[in-house]
């Protein structure tokens, strides 16, 4: 039985932070693989316009190319409209019988307004990467009890950031792995 974990994002564009958040969860996890899921459109972002899909998929490509841990699904992208959690993973568990969900501690926040949180639970191991969220003394987190923490590296990089520096002209060395970088400059992505 495979034990896999899910990594859902824009990744617009997806840069070292994830990968070695990500290989970091595998290794503490004792996952067999991580599977990145590029959403269509985030039900917490819908206001926010991401790439072209096709562009975030290509880098995603690129970036985890012979890696043999990790893998990726265009589900989400295929499926168009807003990408639901839940839906998600109910495809996924037509394939595999051991799923974890990774998660940001910032989205434990809110992931009693996530569509069906009992279900997801249900479904998939709850995995939150601590962050540095200011958590007021004594008070939980919603569902909290029903997650696993991991202590990961903080890689303090972020999309948002990296596509200001790609409009300013500034160098994204050491942002992303030079195949995506590469293709960013190539395809004269984030200059508008």
């Amino acid at each position: 039985m495979s034990r896999i974990a899910i990594y859902g994002g824009t990744f617009d564009p997806v840069h070292h932070g994830h990968l070695i958040t990500a290989q970091s969860v595998l290794e503490l996890r004792d996952l067999d693989k991580i599977i990145f899921i590029p959403s269509f459109i985030s039900p917490h972002k819908q206001n926010i316009t991401a790439s072209p899909a096709e562009h975030r998929v290509n880098m995603l490509k690129l970036a985890i190319e012979g890696i043999p841990y990790f893998d990726w699904s265009d589900f989400e992208i295929n499926r168009g409209n807003v990408s639901y959690t839940i839906d998600t993973l109910n495809e996924m568990k037509k394939q595999h019988e051991h799923i974890e969900l990774i998660v940001g501690e910032d989205n434990l926040l809110t992931f009693d307004t996530w569509k069906s949180p009992d279900k997801i639970i249900e479904i998939a191991t709850l995995i939150v990467l601590r962050r540095r969220t200011v958590k007021e003394a004594g008070t939980k987190y919603p569902y909290e009890d029903k997650a696993v923490f991991l202590e990961t590296p903080r890689i303090d990089i972020s999309g948002t950031r990296i596509r200001e520096r790609v409009k300013k002209g500034l160098p994204v060395n050491f942002l992303v792995p030079q195949n995506v970088m590469r293709y960013i400059y190539e395809q004269k992505l984030y200059k508008e």
